[in-house]
């Protein structure tokens, strides 16, 4: 429910994903676009990852994904990504998006019905 106030309140949400080459983060970014999943994607590149895997302190250069949906397409989004990806656990982390500008989030709605 979008209105002219940009305070209302909004399913709109980003999605936090990492690829590990550019190969896999334009496949998800255009599989997710295509299928009207999101409105737009930032690839930010290359981000330096340090995790722990496996009980090992681990480094990555990886491709960062911010993915511009709607909450409720996130199980769609979430099966695409899990089909796609390759990674045994992709990260895929969900930030629900509070408020924004009203022209804009209206744009991310449309882009994604």
């Amino acid at each position: 429910p979008i209105s002219g106030d940009p305070y209302s309140m909004t399913d709109a949400m980003l999605l936090l994903c990492t690829c590990p080459s550019q190969t896999s983060a334009d496949l998800i970014s255009e599989q997710l676009l295509e299928r009207r999943l999101a409105a737009c994607i930032n690839q930010l590149a290359p981000v330096s990852s340090v995790y722990r895997w496996q009980g090992k302190i681990e480094r990555a250069s990886e491709i960062q994904l911010i993915i511009k949906s709607r909450a409720p397409l996130f199980a769609e989004i979430e099966q695409a990504i899990l089909n796609l990806h390759p990674y045994e656990t992709p990260e895929l982390l969900m930030l629900p998006i509070s408020a924004g500008h009203a022209p804009y989030l209206a744009w991310l709605a449309a882009e994604t019905s």
